[in-house]
């Protein structure tokens, strides 16, 4: 399973995608799953991918080699906007299912599901998300983020903090949270996590930073959330129990056990 995660804001974008794939309970890798394409002063295209890994290998690889070629319709460089290159992804997409598709059913999903980001010249950065059928839509201030892949635990915190003006270094903190929270409760997702943090108009990829599971930071941020989460719900109002007024000794003292 996989968890990538775009965020979208007014200074630029913050993207995350995890290492973890697996074919059985021991056959286990890290692969990974955030790509970029950058031609600097001029455009970032960033592709996050989830499904089946020879399926978004083939679709990343093939967009690689046509990068340069000068071929209008497949050659990401050659693209006026970013909606055009969300375009290019969602027919590669098709083309590389419709031709094996018919070999891959029979031994599992040959699916996939991609998130397209970054900046082009002229515009504001953008963010996509593309479905196997290859169409997509595409995220606004006022749905802000996308995921795809194990997306459920990684959202709650999400739906309560994320704001648009938020600052991007704050949310590649809420970011990192998201996959704590994903990797607590689903041991298909794990680390490496790749993160970016794309500033508006850098047309760069040099926010890109990878975080291992023995990662100084990434340690002490589970730990430092973990003991502040539980701080948090230790200082909480708690329910009135029959016999037991609100702030007595034995009330209080259950919090302890939550």
């Amino acid at each position: 399973m996989t968890y990538c995660l775009g965020m979208l804001f007014q200074d630029g974008l913050v993207l995350g995608s995890d290492s973890r794939t697996n074919a059985g309970v021991d056959q286990i890798a890290t692969v990974r799953k955030l790509a970029t394409f950058v031609e600097p002063g001029e455009r970032m295209i960033a592709i996050q991918t989830a499904g089946n890994l020879a399926t978004t290998q083939a679709v990343v690889t093939e967009l690689r080699q046509a990068w340069g070629s000068g071929f209008a319709g497949l050659d990401m460089k050659l693209a006026p906007t970013l909606f055009e290159v969300a375009r290019i992804v969602g027919d590669k997409l098709r083309a590389e299912l419709a031709r094996e598709e018919s070999f891959v059913r029979p031994y599992g999903d040959p699916g996939a599901t991609l998130l397209v980001s970054g900046q082009i010249s002229g515009e504001a950065p953008r963010l996509f998300q593309i479905y196997t059928a290859g169409n997509f839509i595409e995220a606004s201030p006022r749905t802000q983020f996308l995921q795809i892949g194990e997306t459920k635990y990684g959202k709650p915190i999400l739906d309560r903090a994320l704001r648009y003006e938020m600052d991007l270094c704050s949310a590649a903190t809420l970011a990192l949270l998201s996959y704590d929270a994903t990797i607590r409760s689903n041991l298909s997702v794990g680390p490496p996590i790749d993160l970016l943090i794309y500033e508006a108009n850098s047309f760069s990829d040099v926010g890109k930073r990878k975080f291992t599971e023995t990662d100084p930071f990434w340690i002490n941020l589970r730990h430092a959330y973990a003991s502040g989460l539980e701080q948090l719900v230790n200082g909480l109002p708690i329910p009135d129990r029959p016999g037991i007024p609100v702030g007595s000794d034995a009330s209080s003292a259950s919090v302890a056990t939550i």
